[in-house]
């Protein structure tokens, strides 16, 4: 693993070396978010963190209308709770964001390093979250990136092809339950084509898993070979709507965790109601059994989310998650308000004890009960 990010940060250093004098194309920017978060149902009720991204962007001509450029960026951030100002707990951590290198012309890109990929059609409950972990609460919509090389081309009709290769990408990424091997690269690709009033496209990934550390012994396999299928479809009728779909299946039988189906049906419409209110619905279907497609045990979830521009600079959104299986609720809302470089979020929720949202499986789950979270993000 630190080999192959040795051998990417390398080239990347190597590249950018030679364009060293180049720096009235050095850019610098950064992000500072800070936030107080109560929620009585927590351990540790009042929480309290502050994070900043700092990035620097590179760009070079490589001649014949080709650019090269780089982006580099950390994730520096800190947080304390506490719940009568005697006892505490904090944490901190520094650790890169982005460090890539691209190579580009006017219909193709070849990027390495450390980077964010992602697809689809679907906006919020995404069955093609394969590299990603976007929450749809998150303002600052952060995501931990993934080493690796992604080139794409751009057809003159629209359409495009994706072709990536993963490697030292050890810990569960999106929909992942089980960590990837450590030594096997992760190969796959996506082909995107015009259809009708949108486009279509199709995903494929390959990866090994590592199941030697399953709970049930009778499932440890340390090298599981992985096949990821993904179909999304998006078009503009008088609604959007879009159909996102994925599974994944195990070549060794490994229960429940076998097989994953996911799939998501949305539309989204904007009402000419005064600012004009935007509404997003999804419906999504979860399946994990030993068997494909049988659909015995599913999770139902429904999405609807609203946003209302109220006036030039503020904006009111709620985000209501039901989910059938267990007849809970999840209610997320959220105030913004605009400046030149400083936004505010002020947001309130009330949601279960016992959270269980699917795509937020695995972070650190302040939001279950009720509770509220005001949060200030600048820009330079």
């Amino acid at each position: 693993m630190w080999f192959a990010r040795f051998i990417v940060l390398s080239g990347i250093l190597l590249i950018a070396s030679s364009f060293i004098g180049a720096q009235d194309l050095i850019h610098f920017k950064g992000q500072l978010s800070a936030y107080t978060h109560f929620n009585s149902n927590n351990e540790f009720p009042w929480w309290n963190g502050i994070r900043y991204i700092p990035q620097v962007n590179l760009q070079c001509s490589a001649g014949d209308m080709k650019v090269i450029d780089f982006e580099a960026s950390a994730n520096l951030l800190g947080n304390a709770g506490t719940g009568n100002l005697q006892h505490w707990d904090a944490n901190g951590r520094i650790k890169p964001y982005r460090l890539w290198a691209r190579y580009s012309g006017n219909q193709f890109e070849l990027r390495t390093g450390l980077q964010k990929i992602n697809f689809g059609s679907a906006s919020i409950l995404r069955p093609l979250m394969w590299f990603d972990q976007m929450d749809p609460r998150d303002p600052l919509q952060l995501t931990d990136g993934v080493w690796g090389i992604l080139g794409r081309y751009y057809f003159l009709n629209n359409a495009n092809i994706w072709l990536w290769m993963l490697h030292g990408n050890t810990d569960p990424k999106g929909w992942e339950r089980i960590r990837t091997y450590r030594s096997m690269p992760e190969l796959g690709g996506r082909l995107q084509y015009p259809a009708g009033s949108g486009e279509a496209a199709f995903s494929y990934h390959y990866r090994v898993a590592d199941g030697s550390m399953l709970e049930e012994e009778t499932f440890r396999h340390e090298k599981i070979p992985e096949h990821s299928f993904g179909l999304d479809a998006k078009f503009d009728w008088v609604v959007g709507c879009w159909i996102e779909a994925s599974w994944k299946n195990m070549r060794e039988n490994t229960g429940a965790l076998t097989n994953q189906q996911i799939l998501n049906l949305g539309a989204d419409y904007t009402f000419g109601w005064g600012n004009g209110l935007t509404v997003i619905y999804e419906q999504l279907l979860v399946v994990y059994d030993e068997k494909p497609f049988r659909f015995q045990e599913t999770t139902t979830f429904s999405l609807l989310n609203a946003r209302y521009p109220v006036g030039l600079f503020d904006e009111v959104s709620l985000i209501a998650f039901f989910d059938w299986r267990n007849k809970s609720s999840y209610n997320f809302i959220n105030w913004q308000r605009q400046f030149n470089r400083l936004t505010i979020h002020l947001m309130g929720y009330l949601n279960p004890k016992n959270y269980n949202i699917p795509t937020q499986q695995g972070v650190d789950n302040l939001f279950a009960g009720r509770g509220v979270q005001l949060m200030l993000i600048y820009n330079h």
